[in-house]
C-alpha cells in the first residue's frame, strides 16, 4: 500500500526557520512492506497521477531512485536501479539457451524487460502481452530510456490476458518471460503463478529445450516465505530443471527473487556466461554478469532450507499472496 503525504516542517511563521532560511515543502512516498514495518523516501515532485480500468498508476520523481512508477500503490520500477531486476530476469534464460530467437513476455508493459531481449542479436521476435493499454502507453510516453525498444520492428505488442493471448497462439517459443505484477489478493496476477497455468499453457508453448523464467517476489531471509519458496516448489512439480536466484534492490527495499526453469539442464558456469554475453549481447551489461549469477544462484543457507523443504503447491484454490495491496493516495498534513 502506496502513501504520499506533504508537511511544510517547522516554521517560525514567516516562512523562514530559525536561522533565516527559506522553508520547503518536504514530500514523502511511504509503502507498507509488511505489518509494523514502512519504507519511505523522498520526493522532489508528483509528475503524474491516474486511473486505468485495471489499475492506479503514479509516476514519481525520487530523491534517492529518480523517477519511480508505482502501480496500485506498490513501487514497480525506480529509474536510478531498473536495471538489476530487468538484466537479472532476462539474460540468465537468453545465455542458457543454446540459440533464442522467438521470445513471449507475459507483462512487461513498461518496456524494459523487451528493452533487455532486444540487445540480444540472436532474438528474431519479441511477442510482448500486456492487459493495461493505459499503462503501456503511459510509459512510452514518460519512460525515454525504452523508446527505442517500443520502436523496434522485433518487438510484436499485443494488449491482451497473457493466458489467454498464449492460449489462443499456435507458435512456440524459445524463452517464455513472465514480467508480471506480484500474486496479489483480489489482483489480476496470482492466476498466472499456479501450477495448473504453467502446466497447460505455458509449457506447451515452449519450444523443445525452451525456458521458462518468471519474477518471483520479496526472495529476504524472511520475506521469502511469502511467494517466492511456494512458486519454486509450483514449478518443480511442471520441470525437471529449477534454477532460483536472486539479487538486492534498493528501491525494493529488499532482496527479490527470479526463477527458471525448463527441461533442459541449466548448467552453465561463470565463464561459459560470460562468453555468450560477449558474443550475443550489444553493449555492456551494468550489473550481471558470469560471476554475478553464480552469486545470485548461491542462495543463502536459510533459503535453501527452506526451499528444499517447502511442500505447498500454487493452485487458485490455495493461492499465497505479497503483503499489502492498497491504492496510492495524496494527503496534504499541515
Amino acid at each position: 500500500m502506496g502513501d504520499i503525504s506533504c508537511s511544510n516542517g517547522i516554521s517560525n511563521g514567516n516562512g523562514f526557520n530559525g536561522n533565516g532560511h527559506a522553508q520547503r515543502k518536504s514530500c514523502w512516498y511511504e509503502e507498507e512492506i509488511e505489518e509494523n514495518l514502512r519504507w519511505c523516501f523522498a520526493l522532489n515532485s508528483i509528475l503524474h497521477t491516474g486511473a486505468t480500468p485495471y489499475q492506479d498508476i503514479q509516476l514519481l520523481d525520487t530523491k534517492p531512485f529518480g523517477k519511480a512508477l508505482v502501480i496500485d500503490g506498490k513501487l514497480q520500477s525506480a529509474e536510478i536501479d531498473e536495471f538489476i531486476y530487468h538484466e537479472s530476469l532476462v539474460h540468465p534464460a537468453l545465455l542458457h539457451h543454446p540459440n533464442p530467437k522467438n521470445i513471449f513476455i507475459m507483462g512487461g508493459g513498461e518496456g524494459s524487460t523487451a528493452r533487455e531481449l532486444l540487445r540480444h542479436k540472436t532474438v528474431e521476435n519479441v511477442a510482448m502481452c500486456d492487459i493495461d493499454e493505459e499503462v503501456v502507453e503511459f510509459c512510452k510516453s514518460y519512460l525515454v530510456i525504452n523508446r527505442d525498444a517500443f520502436c523496434d520492428p522485433r518487438l510484436d505488442l499485443v494488449i491482451n490476458d497473457a493466458r489467454a493471448e498464449l492460449e489462443r497462439r499456435e507458435e512456440l517459443y524459445d524463452v517464455i518471460i513472465g514480467d508480471l505484477a506480484d500474486p496479489i489478493e483480489g489482483g489480476p496476477c496470482y492466476q498466472l503463478y499456479t501450477k495448473s497455468f504453467y502446466e497447460s499453457t505455458v509449457k506447451p508453448r515452449l519450444n523443445q529445450g525452451g525456458i521458462f523464467v518468471t519474477q518471483a517476489g520479496p526472495a529476504g531471509v524472511f520475506s521469502h516465505a511469502e511467494v517466492f519458496s511456494c512458486i519454486y516448489n509450483t514449478l518443480r512439480q511442471v520441470f525437471k530443471y529449477v534454477v532460483p536466484y536472486s539479487a538486492h534492490i534498493p528501491s525494493y527495499a529488499d532482496i527479490w527473487g527470479w526463477i527458471m526453469a525448463s527441461d533442459s539442464p541449466l548448467i552453465l558456469n561463470a565463464d561459459e556466461l560470460d562468453l555468450r554475453m560477449k558474443q550475443r549481447i550489444k553493449g555492456e551489461n551494468r550489473y550481471l554478469d558470469g560471476q554475478t549469477f553464480t552469486s545470485a544462484s548461491t542462495l543463502s543457507k536459510a533459503v535453501r532450507k527452506s526451499l528444499d523443504n517447502e511442500t505447498h503447491v500454487y493452485t487458485e484454490e490455495n493461492a499465497r499472496f505479497i503483503y499489502g495491496h492498497g491504492t496510492a493516495q495524496k494527503h496534504n498534513q499541515a
